[in-house]
């Protein structure tokens, strides 16, 4: 009973503008929801989702900042100078209210539900940013994440310099004559490999690297069996770091159904950081181009004259 009532001064007190500053009059978002939301103060942003929040700080936006979540690993000021609302998918409404936010910006696929629709009776704007594992897709959340934020101009200059990224990437990857195979893998507990499929952000960024997914006959993450892992047959076995929790390469190359494979007879592992590879923000380009030059070294001794275009950008004014 305490906890409702405390939640629901909270939705009173949210509706309340604490400053007079950056009012966005005029501003509608149409967000993932299908939904438009209008925005009238983002002067105190809550955001949740890694990529949301490197595109704010990529803007310049920090100082609107008053909360982020778990996933907001980069860049690392996020984390260490603004509260931490908790994983994205284990959002508590209290924790976010509490804050006094005038604008809530959350990655598709934040949750729980239950946090999400208690978000979306409180008296303040919630944009649901569409998380699309895709080039278009990246662009489409700077632009969005800009447009909510009343800085459409820095949105377009941020775009523009990614977009000049992927344009060095598919130089890059015309390169490639033969694509690997690579198998992502999330987890592997028990002898039981959690791997990606179809329309995932691991397979999207294989490609983008100019790699093959070398499950492509289920969509999303599934565990699989070593028959599957070796039937798949593939060259590269990928993951993400995560301290003590990752994937070790030993624990591939041992792994009944991966000794089978190219992978353990070319001791064949490459693990990265997972916001950079998974995230879908700013450095994503930059991201498979790192990949691309792991999976094809020969290209990559070649010397190819990547140079992201992001450091020589100024998109925070």
């Amino acid at each position: 009973m305490a906890f409702c009532r405390t939640l629901a001064n909270l939705l009173l007190c949210s509706g309340i503008a604490l400053t007079p500053a950056a009012h966005a009059a005029g501003i509608t978002v149409h967000d993932a929801r299908n939904r438009e939301i209008a925005v009238t103060d983002f002067a105190r942003t809550v955001s949740i989702g890694g990529a949301i929040t490197e595109i704010l700080y990529a803007l310049g936006l920090e100082d609107r900042l008053v909360g982020v979540d778990t996933t907001s690993l980069y860049p690392a000021a996020a984390l260490h100078d603004k509260p931490n609302v908790g994983y994205m998918r284990q959002i508590s409404a209290e924790g976010v209210l509490g804050l006094n936010p005038t604008l809530i910006l959350a990655i598709q696929g934040s949750g729980p539900r239950e946090t999400m629709d208690v978000l979306e009776t409180a008296k303040v704007p919630l944009v649901l940013v569409p998380d699309t594992f895709t080039e278009a897709g990246l662009i489409e959340k700077i632009r969005l994440v800009g447009h909510a934020m009343g800085v459409d101009a820095r949105a377009a200059c941020l775009s523009a310099a990614v977009s000049a990224d992927f344009a060095q990437l598919r130089a890059l990857r015309a390169k490639v004559i033969k694509p690997v195979r690579v198998m992502f893998v999330m987890s592997l507990q028990n002898g039981r490999a959690l791997v990606a499929g179809r329309k995932t952000a691991a397979e999207e960024i294989i490609k983008l690297a100019g790699a093959a997914n070398a499950i492509d006959d289920f969509d999303g993450y599934k565990i699989i069996g070593d028959e599957a892992i070796a039937a798949a047959r593939p060259d590269v076995a990928l993951s993400i770091e995560r301290g003590k929790d990752q994937v070790q390469a030993e624990a591939i190359y041992a792994h009944p159904g991966f000794a089978l494979t190219p992978v353990a007879a070319n001791k064949s592992f490459i693990a990265m950081d997972g916001l950079y590879l998974l995230g879908f923000g700013p450095r994503t380009a930059a991201a498979a181009r790192d990949l691309s030059a792991r999976l094809y070294p020969a290209l990559a001794e070649r010397g190819d004259g990547f140079t992201s275009a992001l450091s020589a950008a100024n998109c925070r004014q």
